[in-house]
């Protein structure tokens, strides 16, 4: 299950182009040379990841809880359906989150910290933007999570999200290097293939959620074979 997480990151940050792809074109490196803005945009993902592996850290605690209450199978096929409602539906999680009257001002409070921090450019603003960054309402992000708490313990939420973040980062780092070459038009067009990534995750979930009693050795197999039969 683990290596969804950095499949989803990869190819689901084509979301992230459309959502933070503003962000990273934001990011004060014209004046830079080449190896120092590399080295700055790649501090800013770090800060992003740091962000999610402490998300997955508190799914953890819930995910670990839920697994030891033998609750797991249900967890992982309720969140899968859930989602597939999300994707079918065409439900926007952002703008209903920012909706509410007490995320919408922690999310304004985000954006203006995140306005102050882009007129720096030293390397610890760059890593600090990335760690607000990564607290902004992203449904990607939210996708992850989702799998995360489907691992059932800390340190497989937390191992989930580092690879999730790590997954992010190739397309972001190429869009913050190439600019103005992926037009806002690209960058919407894009956008529109989340479903597709929010329905595997559904189905991943769901097939999961199904066969999480199933043994996979198939030595059990082989005593249901080659059990006697009362007649």
């Amino acid at each position: 299950m683990l290596w969804t997480a950095f499949i989803m990151g990869l190819f689901g940050s084509l979301h992230c182009v459309g959502m933070c792809g503003p962000i990273a074109l934001a990011l004060p490196v014209a004046s830079e040379n080449k190896f120092s803005a590399v080295s700055k945009i790649l501090l800013y993902n770090f800060g992003r990841t740091v962000t999610y592996v402490f998300l997955g850290l508190l799914v953890g605690i819930l995910g670990e809880g839920v697994f030891l209450a033998g609750m797991q199978k249900w967890l992982s096929i309720g969140l899968g359906i859930s989602l597939l409602i999300i994707a079918l539906f065409s439900i926007n999680i952002e703008s209903r989150l920012i909706k509410n009257p007490y995320i919408g001002k922690a999310f304004f409070s985000i954006r203006i910290l995140l306005g102050k921090l882009l007129k720096n450019t030293s390397a610890p603003a760059f890593f600090r933007t990335g760690l607000v960054n990564g607290f902004l309402p992203c449904g990607l992000v939210y996708m992850a999570i989702v799998g995360a708490v489907s691992m059932g313990s800390l340190t497989g939420s937390a191992m989930y999200m580092l690879l999730f973040g790590i997954g992010t980062i190739p397309l972001m780092l190429l869009v913050s290097v190439a600019g103005q070459l992926v037009s806002l038009n690209i960058r919407n067009n894009i956008k529109k293939l989340f479903p597709v990534f929010v329905t595997a995750l559904a189905l991943l979930l769901i097939y999961r959620g199904i066969r999480f009693d199933m043994p996979d050795d198939f030595s059990f197999w082989e005593v249901m074979q080659n059990m006697p039969m009362c007649h």
